[in-house]
């Protein structure tokens, strides 16, 4: 018996819905996207605009589209303005317009620092929805590439090999100029004027990276011997108490730069970072403070160091830009790289209790280890050992354990759900500003889930 299958005729004539609003099924993503882009305030992107030329796409328009790419991971301009004809849902967010790609890249450029009050504006939103409390915040950074190769960054010892080969080159390349010019036979096969301008550019080109190098061996230097001041103070009160240090003194850093070091010719802000495989790419460590009840991201920043010991006061410091409706935070929940005397302090002072791992804790403890409560604390102490105990309690332990349920299945979302596992622009002003846009698309895609579970 043969089995009955739908007809179908390709050459048929179809109409679209006469509604765009019919175009796709009902608590679509796109629809909410939308919602959230009439609420918010684009005049400060519109004054930017001159009121004379040809009219240009409407931000919410460029916004809305740059908001659901990267919510969906399609984050070239370029596949955008494909999608805008191929993808229903970006057909719809662009209300059936369809800008090139060179106006949405211009737009995503221009405007990425209106972006920080956007953010805001979201969670201005969100609060709307009921999400005024920020009680807990759970504090962690991740390695994104950088949009450059890690084999386009040139080190100090190469830089040195280099420019002394190319000088060596020019003087035999004047050598053969002026035997050239006493023969009064120019060789054809070579052009040595040019061939000497290209030398000198690449001289000048190293040069200003070896001045760069140099700068940021400078400051390494500055934070190491500070450290290293530090520890000889510390071995120094201790030998005073009439005891003896425990291993070797340290050695002292040298502000002279390291033939390791190096600058990337690409995106010379971006740094080689190690990242989770095991493996080193040129990157930027991507901060985030994520809120542990709704998992909405409510501050970020990017910084340029590999570790995360001096995020705390700059994770801080976005934390204070939150709308003053906003309960402030109550607790910080971070892992051991965020742990130092100074950053316990610093969090103490904004009146945050801070639950920072100080070392990494033991696996499959008995249940006594599990369960028992720390002897109690003397009177005396330390800020930094009020801080460690209540991590040891049941209460703080309960709560620190929130830390891997909240940030760090946000970053997994947004690199293996979004499919955000490189900046597309560069720079360290540029990239701080399209992280703040993958974190405003991802409070987007948490805000409908919400509002979805609450339907």
């Amino acid at each position: 018996m043969i089995h009955p299958f739908k007809t179908y005729d390709r050459s048929t004539d179809y109409l679209l819905p006469p509604s765009l609003t019919d175009w796709l099924p009902k608590n679509h993503l796109a629809y909410f996207v939308v919602d959230i882009i009439e609420k918010l305030d684009f005049s400060g992107i519109k004054q930017c605009y001159s009121p004379g030329g040809a009219k240009a796409y409407a931000p919410e328009i460029l916004t809305g589209l740059l908001f659901y790419g990267y919510m969906t991971g399609v984050f070239s301009s370029r596949k955008i303005e494909m999608a805008t004809r191929e993808s229903l849902a970006f057909r719809y967010i662009a209300a059936n317009q369809h800008p090139d790609h060179d106006t949405i890249a211009d737009f995503r450029n221009r405007f990425l620092p209106q972006l920080e009050k956007i953010f805001l504006q979201i969670l201005v939103i969100a609060a709307e929805m009921g999400i005024r409390k920020v009680g807990s915040i759970s504090l962690d950074g991740t390695k994104i590439k950088a949009n450059a190769s890690r084999h386009k960054a040139l080190s100090w010892g190469y830089a040195n090999k280099l420019e002394e080969q190319l000088k060596v080159e020019i003087k035999d390349l004047l050598r053969q100029a002026e035997i050239a010019n006493q023969a009064d036979n120019e060789d054809k096969g070579i052009n040595i004027p040019e061939e000497i301008t290209r030398r000198e550019n690449r001289l000048k080109a190293i040069d200003e990276a070896k001045k760069k190098i140099a700068a940021r061996a400078q400051e390494r230097y500055v934070r190491e011997k500070e450290e290293y001041d530090q520890k000889m103070k510390k071995r120094e009160a201790i030998k005073n108490s009439g005891q003896s240090p425990k291993g070797n003194p340290p050695t002292e850093p040298s502000p002279e730069p390291l033939d390791k070091d190096q600058v990337n010719l690409t995106d010379e802000e971006s740094r080689i970072m190690k990242v989770s495989d095991g493996g080193f790419e040129q990157s930027y460590n991507a901060q985030a403070s994520v809120d542990v009840e709704s998992l909405l991201i409510v501050g970020v920043h990017v910084s340029i160091k590999p570790n995360d010991k001096k995020e705390i006061v700059p994770a801080i410091k976005e934390l204070k830009k939150l709308p003053e409706f906003f309960v402030e935070a109550e607790n910080l929940l971070a892992d051991t790289g965020y742990h130092s005397a100074a950053n316990i302090e610093e969090c103490l002072k904004e009146n945050i209790h801070p639950l920072i791992a100080e070392k990494r804790e033991k696996h499959h403890l008995s249940p006594n280890e599990r369960f028992a409560e720390p002897e109690p604390l003397e009177e005396n102490a330390t800020a930094a050992q009020r801080a460690s105990y209540r991590l040891k309690t049941q209460e703080g332990k309960k709560l620190y354990a929130k830390r891997k349920t909240t940030v760090e299945p946000v970053f997994g979302i947004i690199k293996q759900v979004m499919g955000f596992r490189q900046f597309m622009l560069r720079g360290y002003e540029k990239v701080k500003g399209e992280w703040r846009l993958v974190a405003a698309a991802w409070n987007i895609k948490r805000l409908h889930k919400i509002a979805v579970d609450m339907a």
